[in-house]
């Protein structure tokens, strides 16, 4: 019996040192990327639950993680978002991969379809986010991803399809009231410059008329939909 137990605690000896050693040097490696680049190292992308939907890719996890990490959620009551060329390199891919990781949420999602330069909600709008944001259905994040069709100077674009997902926002804190809203809401702002989307979405749920389905008219836009995944 003694001969057994030095063994096992010889055994024990030899092996959680060794252990130690490699969680030790693991942590060290991420804390010297970190010290030399000022990113965190990102984490393992997670294998989906049972509770994920069926578009939750490890793709679309890695773009949801980047988004919230970097310019996603709200922070102290002030809106933070991405602007077209950050928004390009937190996605690090092109804008039809960008946009295909979305299609598979069709049913979840909506399109709020703005007037030619405007960032005014009408009442088919409004009435389009009050109905996506009610479809909750236990989801964590909801994104707001606006655009500008390419009339007009790329500064201007930017900041128009700013002020779309600004007026979606804006119009969720005032109907809904919501403690947690400025936790939930993830904003992203394109103008023109990235992610157009094509006719591939004219048989979303829209705001806009039937026949308000070329190209131009749907980037007038702001991409509305709640989020399944769990991160």
């Amino acid at each position: 019996m003694n001969l057994a137990i030095r063994t096992v605690a010889g055994v024990l000896l030899a092996v959680v040192p060794a252990a130690l050693v490699v969680l030790w040097a693991h942590g060290a490696a991420g804390r010297l990327q970190e010290a030399e680049t000022g990113v965190a190292p990102e984490p393992a992308v997670a294998i989906a639950a049972k509770a994920d939907e069926d578009y939750c890719s490890a793709d679309l996890k890695k773009i949801l993680r980047r988004v919230l990490q970097s310019c996603g959620l709200l922070s102290a009551g002030s809106g933070r978002g991405c602007q077209p060329v950050e928004a390009r390199n937190v996605a690090t891919m092109d804008g039809s991969d960008f946009n295909a990781l979305f299609l598979p949420m069709k049913k979840r999602g909506g399109i709020v379809q703005f007037d030619k330069d405007s960032a005014e909600l009408d009442p088919q709008d409004r009435a389009l986010v009050e109905d996506v944001f009610a479809n909750k259905r236990g989801a964590s994040y909801f994104f707001v991803v606006s655009r500008a069709s390419p009339e007009g100077s790329t500064k201007h674009n930017r900041e128009l399809s700013k002020e779309r997902a600004e007026a979606v926002l804006g119009h969720l804190r005032e109907k809904f009231q919501d403690a947690n809203l400025d936790e939930q809401v993830g904003l992203l702002w394109l103008g023109e410059e990235y992610a157009q989307l094509d006719p591939t979405f004219c048989d979303w749920q829209r705001s806009g008329g039937a026949s308000e389905c070329e190209p131009k008219e749907l980037n007038r836009s702001a991409f509305i939909a709640w989020i399944d995944c769990r991160l």
